[in-house]
This record gives structure tokens, sequence and C-alpha cells, in this order.
């Protein structure tokens, strides 16, 4: 279509280098720019441009769309076609006046479009649907969503900003996220996003782009963009790309003045242009032309290019080939709205080669003053025509021609899905950066250092703190002083710093000076790590980078991105992102480090490991059914898969009177299931050593059996519990009187001489009722008929072989094989030694042995006779600390790039010897899947595992590399007449059985 467009002020091109600004700038901010920006060199890549001929556009024309828009245009009236070019701004968090002035300028001046800006999502949809409903021609709706609605909406989703997203190097995954935002749009009934961002950002002190840029490649700009505008517009939502030519060397904002470019007509093209040139090949639907004074493309003085001919028109039109709409910035903008009048303005930019007037200031009066502008000739019909019928067409593109309202119904669930935080949870994986790696410090693999964490920045930090916890002990220190602070940190190995600013993309995220003097002091004097949650730019003023041995970026301070960067500290994945921006003559674009990931647990979204959140949702009403039930007060479950847990939360209380609720990191008397992660990790590596095999004879083992009716009785039927040993013994019968309390030659209430061992608060047994414990085991009656039964002396009697063996107590053997190096700091034996009581869950009111609240000490009584310490029950501990032992198991013995045990060895003690004669037992292992087992029958036949008497469970199936816990004092007060009601309602069946549903691939 030929153009016929009256040019004003149309000066001849020529070229030509200024060399100072009007813009001001201090002395240290202008170094800092120009440390950071590239050079010419660094952007050599050319990119030839295709020709229109074999450029494949997203949305092609058709016969039925030409025949639409001419029809559409041939009954407009002037009125209406020029209200055509008018976007207008609206909020769907104002009043009714609001509303009805929008309502107006839609019904009396036949605005074209209505851009949304803050508000909700429900109140926008209900709007939307009554502005379409005030309108002649179906409306265009547009919204700034450059990082998702939540950009301008509440209650919506918040993807990274494109700074973090220019880190990552998969662009299919920005593609998903540009398809994720395009089907947000489509479904509340949005045509436009104004995005992708195309701004270069070369300038760090540039206050309105930062983090709206890809980053200051233009390479890496372009091929991000186009990823997310593929995306975009695959669920048929028109991007826009801005801010043309290029708004990223800038140091002032055009919301408030005319920013000055001063880079030639050659770096414009060779840089600001280049992802324009990439995206039109790419089919994108329209572009936003910023308000900026550039003497190189436009000579006359402070006209903005917006109301540029040479650059609306020759250049991103004629030069560059765009046949696609083209939207001005903000005509409310300062950069704008000090160049003309109301009206004036808008003729200047419709004669410059714009298509639509964005937030004007004032319509009514705009249209009078173009219709004068129409009548005198200034707006020829063919000008009008050409924007006019364009927009017609775009209108039918966007479906607009089979206009239908917004759909209310599930509205908010079906824009924050669950596989929204599943995708959310891979970007950060592959953006988190790591700068500095002095001596492979990361990823912490010895997590038996002592680590300090100190936190620096005014915004929350608390996902990450707890993530850290989640791995290891970590200490928080903080002080005002800082002498105090690095006193304080001198007895840590390892200190890490984080550094949190507010999540929101156009606030400072510069260090205070008082915080880079804190910095540059503990990195000084101790070895640390640092982490930074927000934009990279925040680390230009750091001069002492060598201090410091570990360097991260994290970008912003999300809950995801502070979870992330907490696995990626300690492996649990490794880190893969690149720095979109420099920094200084420190750190390049693309520089970024990658990490190893050690099999430690990581955290995820069901959906990232193929299963459903909303599916693992209905352990939820199990849970509370238990609770209201009372069948517990109260209960910790988790769910892993493939090395990632998935699910883990806390139900109820403490007791029945509600007075604590519980936690994650609550402890519990886990009972039985000490064994397993306890005792029989610690025989599997004597085992490993060869210290035992599958024959060897208890006789052997032990001593004290040598001469027993138990000598012959060969470990693997002893781990089988086919060796014939009665099921348990009451030891504390018989030290109690008649009325069942604590006889004094065997107790005390104060600890003293040889009445140390501690059994419950003030009350001591003799220390060498040990000894007349085992004595009576070595003497019990064995079964002589060869079968199945379950016994607690299996374990007590592996303990006094392990103590026998490696001349160390049990519970230090377990600390420093296992628990210590696992990062299992809540797990222990006699927690109150450790832990503050309102952090152990009580597990019963003992009315028949001890006669007090027992909170803190093991309810198994001969564990409780034992110090709290033997080999079948006495540790406590909480979901997470247990899943990291199954863990290991599940990866048949390997844990955080360490081998505890051969996977052959493992491959042993979970073998079934005796299924075939009905014995479903591995070596310590449960492995019982009948109708009497403790599983949903849905498990596997190679999976494993064991439940405690205080109402535990702990699985694994390595089938479908599931880890499953859950932990509950269901014995407190007490059991009760109706006895174990947990079980007889198969609540940890139920819970089991939803796990395995929720399995889709």
């Amino acid at each position: 279509m030929k153009n016929v467009i009256i040019k004003i002020g149309l000066l001849t091109v020529v070229l030509f280098f200024i060399v100072n600004c009007g813009v001001s700038k201090s002395s240290t901010a202008t170094a800092a720019a120009a440390a950071a920006k590239p050079t010419a060199t660094e952007n050599d890549e050319v990119y030839t441009a295709k020709t229109k001929s074999e450029r494949k556009p997203f949305f092609k024309d058709s016969d039925t769309e030409n025949h639409w828009s001419d029809s559409i245009y041939a009954q407009m009236s002037l009125d209406e076609k020029l209200g055509q070019l008018f976007f207008v701004n609206a909020y769907s968090n104002k009043d009714s006046v609001h509303e009805n002035k929008v309502k107006e300028l839609v019904s009396k001046y036949k605005v074209g479009g209505v851009i949304f800006f803050q508000g909700g999502p429900m109140r926008q949809a209900k709007l939307t649907n009554i502005y379409q409903s005030k309108a002649k021609v179906p409306l265009f709706i547009g919204l700034d969503a450059e990082w998702g609605l939540a950009m301008r909406l509440d209650s919506t989703y918040r993807y990274p900003w494109n700074m973090t997203l220019g880190a990552i190097e998969d662009l299919a995954l920005l593609e998903n996220v540009g398809r994720n935002m395009g089907i947000e749009c489509k479904r509340m009934g949005i045509h436009f996003n104004f995005a992708p961002v195309l701004d270069i950002n070369t300038n760090p002190l540039n206050p309105i782009i930062g983090n709206r840029s890809f980053g200051e490649s233009k390479t890496n700009v372009a091929e991000k963009a186009a990823a997310l505008m593929k995306g975009i517009q695959s669920q048929g939502v028109l991007c826009t790309g801005k801010h043309f030519p290029g708004h990223g060397d800038t140091a002032v904002d055009s919301h408030k003045t005319l920013p000055t470019v001063l880079l030639s007509k050659e770096q414009i093209d060779q840089v600001d242009l280049y992802p324009y040139k990439q995206l039109f090949d790419e089919g994108l639907a329209s572009v936003m032309v910023a308000h900026l004074n550039i003497p190189s493309l436009e000579p006359a003085q402070n006209i903005p290019s917006s109301a540029s001919y040479n650059i609306v028109t020759e250049l991103l039109q004629k030069q560059m080939g765009f046949e696609g709409l083209i939207f001005t910035d903000g005509l409310g903008m300062k950069g704008a709205s000090d160049f003309k009048p109301v009206g004036d303005l808008e003729l200047a930019v419709l004669l410059a080669g714009n298509d639509i007037f964005l937030c004007p200031d004032d319509v009514p009066k705009a249209l009078e003053k173009l219709k004068i502008f129409y009548a005198n000739g200034q707006i020829t019909e063919e000008r009008l025509a050409h924007s006019v019928k364009k927009i017609l067409h775009y209108k039918f593109k966007a479906g607009l021609n089979k206009y239908k309202p917004v759909d209310l119904k599930n509205l908010k669930e079906d824009l924050n899905s669950p596989d929204k935080d599943a995708l959310h949870y891979t970007l950060y994986e592959n953006a988190v950066t790591v700068l500095k790696n002095e001596r492979e410090i990361l990823p912490i693999k010895d997590l038996t250092q002592k680590i300090a964490y100190v936190k620096l920045g005014e915004d929350v930090n608390s996902d990450f703190v707890t993530t850290l916890k989640k791995y290891t002990a970590i200490t928080e220190v903080s002080n005002i002083n800082v002498d105090s602070l690095n006193a304080a940190l001198k007895k840590f190995d390892l200190v890490i710093v984080s550094y949190h600013k507010v999540n929101k993309a156009w606030e400072k995220h510069d260090f205070k000076s008082n915080e880079l003097f804190f910095l540059n002091k503990i990195a000084q004097n101790n070895k640390v790590i640092l982490d930074l949650f927000a934009k990279p730019y925040a680390l230009l003023p750091i001069k002492n980078f060598d201090e410091f041995e570990g360097l991260v970026v994290s970008y912003q301070n999300s809950p995801i991105s502070q979870i992330v960067s907490a696995e990626i500290l300690f492996g649990a994945k490794g880190a893969k992102g690149k720095l979109p921006v420099s920094i200084n003559d420190n750190f390049k674009v693309n520089d970024g480090l990658t990490t190893e990931k050690i099999n430690r647990l990581a955290f995820q979204m069901p959906e990232n490991v193929g299963m459903s959140s909303a599916i693992l949702s209905k352990i939820d009403a199990v849970a509370q059914k238990a609770i209201d039930g009372k069948m517990a007060p109260g209960m910790q479950v988790l769910v892993a898969r493939k090395g990632n847990v998935v699910f883990q939360k806390s139900y109820g209380y403490h007791t029945y009177n509600k007075d604590v609720k519980v936690s994650n990191t609550d402890l519990y008397d886990v009972a039985s299931i000490s064994k397993m992660i306890s005792t029989l990790p610690n025989v599997m590596q004597l085992y490993d050593k060869e210290k035992v095999t599958l024959d060897t004879k208890l006789g052997t083992m032990v001593p004290l059996f040598a001469k027993s009716n138990k000598k012959d009785i060969s470990f693997k039927d002893l781990l089988n519990h086919y060796a014939g040993l009665i099921a348990w013994a009451p030891f504390y019968k018989s030290t109690l009187d008649a009325k069942g309390y604590p006889l004094p030659q065997y107790y005390r209430k104060i600890a003293e001489n040889n009445f140390t061992t501690k059994v419950a608060d003030s009350l001591y047994i003799r220390n060498d009722y040990h000894d007349t414990i085992m004595k009576f085991i070595a003497g019990s009656p064995i079964s002589l008929k060869k079968e199945y039964k379950y016994s607690d002396f299996t374990f007590i009697i592996l303990k006094e072989y392990l103590e026998k063996a490696t001349h160390k107590k049990l519970e230090d053997l377990s600390q420093e094989n296992f628990f210590n190096s696992l990062g299992m700091n809540y797990t222990t034996y006699n927690p109150l030694l450790k832990f503050d009581k309102n952090a152990i869950a009580p597990t019963e009111i003992d009315t028949y042995f001890r006669h007090q609240l027992i909170q803190g000490y093991v309810h198994d009584m001969a564990a409780a006779m034992e110090g709290g310490i033997a080999g079948h029950a006495g540790v406590f501990s909480n979901a997470m600390d247990v899943a990291k032992m199954m863990q290991l198991f599940l990866q048949k013995g390997s844990y955080g790039g360490e081998q505890y045990f051969t996977a052959a060895t493992f491959d042993t003690f979970n073998t079934c010897f005796y299924c075939p004669q009905g014995v479903e037992r591995g070596l310590g292992f449960d492995k019982r899947l009948g109708k009497d087992g403790p599983t949903c029958q849905c498990a596997s036949a190679s999976s494993f595992g064991h439940t405690g008497f205080t109402g535990n469970m702990a699985w694994v199936d390595p089938e479908n590399e599931t880890v499953y816990v859950f932990l509950s004092n269901r014995t407190y007060p007490e059991i009760g007449e109706e006895g174990n009601k947990l079980a007889k309602e198969k609540i940890r069946e139920e819970i089991q059985k939803i796990i395995y549903e929720s399995i889709d691939k």
C-alpha cells in the first residue's frame, strides 16, 4: 500500500558524533557505566535481515481477513476511524468514576483499544467484558506483562525478569515462559502483551530499563526475546517489541524527561537495531517507539523519536521493512507530552508513521483537533486508512472477528496452576550464576565444618535460610559492630553472606555504604561465599573480589530463587547460568562457572518429576481425618521422587490441647525406624568391610552368646527375624513395686554413684542393668520351628555387636559415620541434650512405669532402661532427616558425593532371602506388601522400609524412585482401649496410595 504522508520538519539525515551530553552524571557513576559498556568490537556480529519474501510472519493474511477489515472500514464514520487510533489506559483498582470515564471513551469516542494497568484479574476481566459490550468494533485489550500478568495485576503469576532470563542458555525454557504468558493473556481476554523488551542495557545506570532488559549482549537479547515472542504469539497473543530504536543506553527516565542517546548511526544499526531485525524476520506483530532524542538519527533538535519521520517511517518501515503495527510509547510521558500540546502531539506522531496513540492525555480534545487536521488536509484519507485498516487486520488476527467475553469461571485457578511453579524452579536452576569458585568451595561438601550465616539487605531471607538448614547446621550471626561480628565469626570454618533486596524491577538494588564496609571486612577475615539476590549491577562498587572464595548471583529475591540458590550451594543442583551483563573489568558477559551436582536431596515441584500437585494435595484431607479421629494429634509427611522433595508438610499440634503447632523441624520419637536409620547402616558398613558375612554365627559376633542356645544363629537369619527369638520382654516390670512404681534398689531420683543412666525426668536406673538385659536375652528360649517372628532382640543384640567390634558407642558411631556427614542435624538420641523441649513432640503420658509426661525421652521401655540409646529404638528425628537416610538407601549407599557402603552391599541387604518361605523381609528392611504389611500394596516388590510403634513409617520404592516418610505421635496421650487406630484405619497406607496415584510418568 502506497503511503502518502505529509512530512513536518523533514531534514536531511547526517552522520555526526556528539562529544558532550546534556544529561548530568556524577563522575563516579559515569566511570562505572563506561567500564561496563561493551565496545563496538564486542558487538561485531552482523545480522543480515531477510527480504520481505523470506520472512514468515506468525499471522498470515487471508481473503477472509481482507474482506472483514475492508467491510468494517467501509462502514466507519470519521469519528470511528480516528477513534481506532487511540489506546487508552484503564485500571481495575479504581472507582466507578474512572470506570464510567473509560466506558464513555469506548461508547462515545469510539477508541480502538484499552491498556490496563494496576488491579486484579477478576476485576479486570469483568471490566473487559463491560468495555467490550460498549464497543461497536471489538476493542484491543493490552497489558504490560513483561514478566507476566503480575507486572500489573495482583493474584497472578510473576515470572522472572528479563535480566534473570538473560542468564539462561536454554532457549526452549524462554519459549515455554512465553507460551505460559500467552495462555494467561488469552485467558484474560488480552490481545497485546507489550513485550518483549528489546533494549540492550549497555548503561548500568539506566533507571527505567535495567532488569527489564535481557542484558547488554545484542545476540543474547535477540535470541532470548525471539524465544519469548515465539511462545507468546504461538497462543494467538500479539507481541510488541520495545522501546524502538533502543532505550538501553540512557541514564534518565523518559517518563520524566526526554533522554538523549549519544550513539552514532552505525552503533545504533550494529547494536540496538540488531534484535529488531531478528524479530522482524521471526514475525513480530508490533513495535513500540520510544520517546528519545537521538541526534544521529534525527538531526532536528529535541524531537522525540516517536515524532520523528526519519526514525518511524524512513528507518523502521522503509529501511527495515517493518509492516506490523506501530505504537507510540505512552503519550502522557514527559518525553512526549513536553514536545507538543494535546492534539498537535497526536498529529506529529501519526505523521511520523505511528499507527496507535498509547495512553493519550485527553482523547476528546485530541479527537477534535485531529478532525480539524483531517478537514484541512494535514491528515489525508489515505494516511488514515493505512493505519486504521492495519489495526482492523490485526484485530482479525487476534480473533476479534469472533469476539467472546472472558469466561469468569475458575479464572484465578487457571491463572495460577502448579505447572507455573514447576517451570519457575527450572528457570532458576538454569539462571543462578556462579562467578567465583576458588578451590572448588562450591558445592559445599563437608557438612561437618562449622558454617555461619550473615544477612545483608533489608528484604526477607527466610526461604534461603530455611533451605540452608535443611542441609546442615547453620548458625546465624549478626552484630551492629563489624569488629564484634568478625570476632564472632572466628570460630567458624565458612561464612555464607547473602544480600537481599526487594523483588521489584525498578527498585534500587545498590549496597549501602555501611553494607559494603561490613562485606569488605568480613571477606578480609573469613572464608566467604557471597550470594546476591539482586540485580548483578549491585556488584559494581565492590573492589575486592579476590577476597571472596565463592560468588553467586541469584538475580531476584523470590522464594524459589532462594530455595534453588541454597540447593546449588550444597550441590543438590549444579549451577548453569551465564552473566547477562559485565561488571567492570572483573566479570564479562557470559561468564559463569558450572558446579558439580552431588546426589543430595533437592526440592522441586511435583510436576517436574512426573507427579501431580493436585493429587498430592489430597494428603491434606487424610491427615485431617487422622487428627479429627484422634488417631494422632499431629504429623509430618514428606514425599520425594527422583532425588527431589516434592511434598513436605506438617499437620496438627503436639497434643490435642493445640498449644504447639507441628513444624517441619520438630522431632519425633521414630521408635523402630531407629533400627533402619541408625543400627542397620553401621552394620552394613561392617559387612561392606567384610567384618561379618551372611553365615557368621552369633556366637562369633557376640561372645556372650558363644555358649547359649543362640550361638549358631547366622547373621542372615538374625536380620531376617528368622532365628526363633521371642518378640520382646517387659524388662521394666521386674523393677517396679506392686503398685507399678520404680523400686529404690533399681532407681534414684537424682544421679549418684552407679545410678547415672537416665530413664526420664528425675529417674536414674542402676548402670549395670544393661548386663541384666543382655543376660536375659542370652538365656531366653528360642523357637525350635524355623519360622518368621519379629523380635526387638535382633537389634538389641546388634548394638552389642557393633560396640564390641568398633569399641565405640552406637550413638557415636551413627553421628560420626552418618548423621554428621549426611547433614542429619535434627537426628539424635536423647534430644533434650541438644534441643528445646518445645521442639520435640511428646510421646505419651506414662501411667505404668515412669509416671510422667514422656517428652524428649524414648517411649520404648527397654530403650529407656538403656539410657535412651538402644539398637531397636531411641532415635529422635524429623521427616527431612529420615528422608536423607532413605535417599542414601535408594542411591545404594551413595549420598552427597560420598559412598558410605557399596551398591552390592545394599543389594544384599535388600534381598528377600526367605520370600519362598513367606518371609517378606530383607536384612533389617521390611518388605511386606501383602494385606498384613504396612504398605498400600501398590508398592513394587523391590520396595523396602520400616514402621515404628509410635506411629511412623519410612518407605522407599526404587522402581518409582520414591521416598515416603510419615512421622507422628499416635501414642499420645495413651494407646487407649481402641488400640492402634492409625494402623487400623490404614492412614499411612492411604497416603501412600495417593502418592502412587499422583505419578503420571
